[in-house]
């Protein structure tokens, strides 16, 4: 009977650690490394380790570390496109991001659309799948785009940084045609301002890889939409001295919708 007991003692570890490695994931869940108003204030240097962030979701975007370019995340594997163009898959899981969204995607609703629709009708046609204004939505679509138009910002390498709001005038813009491909992103509501961006937020990435960014404008054509709705959130934040001493009190919301459109002042 001792030896009995003992032999599942020791198995006990190896038990319960197959049966986390098997727990399903809460598809449900935003996971945010980082603080959105943080990065438009100048916080681009990379705290949080892609390797981890993999474990949080197989889906989203985000910000490579003193950005570089942006970052998008699809079927669990992270793509990045680079000021210069280059868009490539991020192998080196020890990078650390300053700011980046992910989720375990399950599509609720999924709908075929064969209609040209502008930005601003298109989001409106999403509205009207969302009726739920504060709720939180990942949303992804798969298809023919007549027109893409994404930008990348350029790498900071002296400090102090400046804030992203004042680098609209390097950011790198790229024009598609008739292209295909993926946009990966999220609807979300105005009470996740600062932490988050609220509002439509997309990144691209096209079928052979070798484009992407953020969106600044599109039309779409025969697409696929996608709809994983999502009800709770977490963040992690950075514990580095720049964080610790962010002025967070000053309101940055118009930095980030001129960010956010890359508008330039």
């Amino acid at each position: 009977m001792y030896y009995r007991l003992t032999a599942l003692l020791l198995l006990l570890p190896v038990f319960l650690q197959a049966q986390i490695k098997h727990a399903s994931p809460d598809v449900h869940l935003l996971f945010t490394a980082g603080v959105a108003s943080g990065l438009m204030g100048g916080l681009y240097d990379g705290f949080y380790p892609i390797d981890s962030l993999k474990n949080q979701g197989d889906f989203g975007l985000g910000a490579p570390d003193k950005l570089d370019g942006e970052l998008l995340i699809l079927h669990g594997k992270i793509y990045q496109t680079q000021y210069t163009g280059k868009t490539f898959e991020v192998l080196d899981h020890q990078q650390r991001v300053p700011f980046c969204m992910v989720n375990f995607f399950k599509a609720a609703i999924v709908l075929h659309v064969k209609q040209q629709m502008d930005k601003g009708t298109f989001y409106h046609y999403l509205d009207s799948l969302l009726p739920n204004v504060n709720g939180m939505y990942a949303i992804h679509v798969k298809g023919r785009f007549p027109n893409v138009k994404t930008r990348a910002f350029p790498p900071v390498n002296e400090q102090p940084y400046p804030q992203l709001a004042g680098m609209l005038d390097l950011q790198r813009f790229f024009q598609l045609k008739e292209t295909s491909g993926d946009l990966v992103g999220y609807r979300l509501p105005v009470y996740m301002d600062n932490t988050n961006i609220s509002g439509y937020h997309f990144h691209f990435l096209s079928d052979d890889k070798n484009t992407g960014g953020h969106i600044v404008d599109l039309t779409t054509g025969d697409i696929t939409i996608e709809i994983s709705p999502l009800d709770s959130y977490t963040v992690k934040v950075p514990a580095t001295p720049a964080f610790n001493h962010f002025d967070f009190k000053k309101d940055r919301q118009e930095d980030i919708k001129s960010v956010e459109r890359g508008a330039i002042k």
